[in-house]
């Protein structure tokens, strides 16, 4: 019994534990410059509290997003991990915030909501993160349905570092213009035009969004943050396409929330069933321990019973 009910519930434990991280591939804006005050309000900071730490606490982190439809943000696949790096769609495991329509972080309008869930792209780094409730009043980004060329100018906006040499991410949403270099088949070459050559994608800027701006009409996503060399630098970061997984995005964000709400359920369904077993099992154990009878001498009247009955 003391042995095997420590047992049990390590396994408990180790079925049902989630870690919810964020990646480090790419973080805010080097050498890029300030947003203007408004611009840009479906640009997305998520944070992340809680995370376990190698020491054996706590830290927290971010990265950066886009609001997509009222209920979902578009993000970094890898921001969503689990203990082993492995990225996972499911409820998150520790509190994650969306903070919307705020150029400076700490300012005051926007929304700042809680994420409740992930859903992972098979194909690309990208996730889509479910918020706990509808933001209104904030013009969603639209989706790319066609593919970026080779020389079109896009925008980025994110809220990581800097310089690789800070520890902070800025406090307020950074923006730059890039140019679209090779495309492939998931991901996009992207590298700085304007304010600099090497403004460039930091960390925390994981997951941030490259966006057309056509003339007359509203920004496009064409890919996401995903990954690139230290910052600041000349040359090429990696960004995820969306235009070729915008039909897996319109089915995802319009599905009907209560089938989401439904399947957010079921990690606590199997916990408490879970639990329910374990204590069934427990008190099977406990009752059978005390169910035992002494072991006492056989008396002469016992040992002639017991030998009838093996005949």
């Amino acid at each position: 019994m003391s042995k095997t009910l420590p047992k049990l519930l390590a396994v408990l434990v180790a079925t049902v534990a989630a870690v919810a991280c964020a990646a480090s591939p790419a973080s805010a804006i080097a050498n890029g410059q300030n947003a203007r005050d408004g611009a840009y309000p479906f640009a997305t900071l998520l944070t992340m509290t809680g995370l376990p730490a190698d020491d054996g606490g706590t830290r927290d982190s971010s990265c950066s997003g886009a609001l997509i439809a009222p209920r979902w943000v578009i993000t970094a696949g890898h921001c969503f991990r689990d203990a082993a790096g492995k990225r996972v769609s499911r409820p998150v495991a520790h509190r994650t915030t969306a903070t919307i329509g705020r150029t400076k972080v700490n300012g005051s309008g926007g929304r700042v909501v809680d994420v409740v869930a992930v859903r992972q792209s098979d194909t690309t780094d990208v996730a889509l993160a479910e918020l706990a409730e509808p933001v209104t009043g904030i013009t969603p980004l639209r989706i790319a349905t066609e593919a970026p060329t080779p020389g079109e100018l896009v925008r980025l906006a994110g809220f990581g570092l800097l310089t690789d040499s800070e520890q902070s991410p800025t406090t307020r949403l950074q923006t730059g213009q890039f140019t679209v270099g090779n495309v492939g088949s998931a991901l996009i070459e992207t590298s700085g035009r304007s304010p600099h050559r090497d403004t460039s994608p930091c960390r925390h800027d994981s997951g941030g969004p490259y966006f057309r701006e056509p003339k007359g009409q509203g920004p496009v996503l064409v890919a996401v943050v995903s990954s690139g060399p230290s910052c600041p630098h000349r040359g090429g970061d990696d960004s995820a396409r969306i235009d070729n997984i915008s039909a897996w995005i319109t089915a995802v964000t319009s599905a009907d929330p209560s089938q989401d709400s439904w399947e957010r359920l079921v990690p606590a369904v199997v916990l408490l069933l879970a639990l329910l077993v374990a204590a069934v099992l427990v008190a099977v154990l406990v009752g059978r321990r005390r169910r035992r009878p002494p072991l006492v001498a056989a008396t002469p009247v016992r040992q002639r019973e017991y030998a009838r009955q093996r005949h």
